[in-house]
């Protein structure tokens, strides 16, 4: 089921300000994806999944879930969130501490009028797929804080919605059970081939979950792609630093060569993935840590290749992170946990094209 967003706007009166949540936000959102509102905290995410569900209002813009139209201002259409087909996992779970398992998942059917035969088997099949079963009669105080989040994955599914919306539901686990959980909930929605928008602050969880995320910033949407485009091949530079830890140099495009961007820089003229800059324009370089691949002792000057010195290092496991004093630049690395290196020591490190990224000063 494909939800398609035209033109939503949301305002807020506060304090005799008026503030934008959502300001004229168009977006598509394709059937059966883990389709991501990435952004940080204020920027409208959730406002957003809120006007989808039916929870908020928009003040202008027209929703479509499947075609149909639940929300438009100039048609005079609201549908209410309970006819919208929709499932919804929340923050904070909303696990009713009183019932136990069972009666949390049957609670939607219930007031649905359903069955109470067909409630039992749905409820089974449910619990079942979420990796439940046995715990019906379980107290929800009594379960973990990832079999909490699973049960209230089961009633959102248990009623068989047409989209599953999740409003940063990994939020109150710890690390671990995270990563965990996050691998479990990547699997259940690709099994049930479901549309499911996501709302999260983190961008590693968007990075794992999502077919498509779309980046948002004061209320607009900044950029949308797959994890892939985004990540790799950001085209702002909002977007370049906050989807992942990101080296941001001042350059000044000289031209075209050999297929790539050539620019000069505080670590010298280097050829970049290529983009339509015009020569003598200013732009921002990005180089992810993780493609500085450092070697001791300084290189003779060549092609994208930089010369430095180990500032610091911090051992933080899998990587030693390091940073490297280029001139007047300070760049973050990751280096090899066997790397014999030590703070002060000369560095040499070339730059793949391909991972140096230009986007807008």
């Amino acid at each position: 089921m494909d939800i398609r967003i035209e033109g939503v706007s949301k305002h807020y009166q506060s304090e005799g300000k008026t503030i934008k949540a959502l300001d004229d936000v168009s977006l598509t959102i394709e059937r059966n994806q883990i389709y991501t509102l990435l952004g940080p905290s204020g920027c409208g995410k959730t406002t957003l999944l809120r006007c989808i569900v039916g929870l908020e209002t928009p003040d202008t813009g027209e929703i479509r879930i499947g075609g149909e139209v639940v929300w438009s201002r100039d048609k005079g259409i609201a549908v209410p969130p309970e006819q919208r087909g929709l499932g919804m996992v929340f923050q904070t779970y909303a696990i009713w501490p009183h019932m136990n398992v069972f009666d949390n998942v049957a609670y939607p059917l219930q007031v649905r009028g359903v069955a109470a035969g067909a409630i039992r088997e749905r409820v089974a099949a449910t619990l079942r797929f979420v990796q439940l079963e046995g715990y019906e009669q379980r107290p929800a105080t009594k379960l973990s804080g990832g079999q909490q989040q699973r049960v209230a994955l089961a009633r959102a599914l248990v009623a068989e919605p047409k989209v599953i919306l999740f409003d940063e539901p990994l939020s109150n686990l710890d690390a671990k059970l995270r990563e965990e959980t996050r691998k479990e909930l990547r699997a259940f929605l690709g099994k049930l081939q479901i549309t499911a928008v996501y709302v999260t602050h983190d961008r590693v969880e968007a990075l794992a979950l999502s077919d498509a995320i779309a980046v948002m910033r004061a209320g607009r949407i900044v950029e949308t792609g797959t994890p892939q485009k985004i990540y790799f091949d950001a085209d702002h530079r909002f977007v370049a630093d906050f989807i992942g830890r990101a080296n941001l140099v001042k350059a000044t495009v000289r031209g075209e060569h050999g297929g790539h961007t050539v620019v000069d820089s505080p670590l010298g003229r280097l050829a970049c993935q290529r983009r339509d800059f015009a020569a003598g324009s200013e732009a921002t370089l990005c180089i992810r840590p993780e493609f500085i691949h450092v070697v001791a002792g300084e290189a003779p000057v060549g092609h994208n290749v930089v010369n430095g010195r180990v500032d610091s290092l911090t051992f933080v496991g899998e990587a030693y992170e390091a940073e490297i004093r280029v001139g007047e630049e300070q760049l973050l690395a990751k280096i090899d946990p066997d790397a014999r290196l030590r703070e002060g020591d000369a560095i040499s490190f070339t730059l793949d094209p391909a991972h140096c990224l230009l986007v807008a000063a």
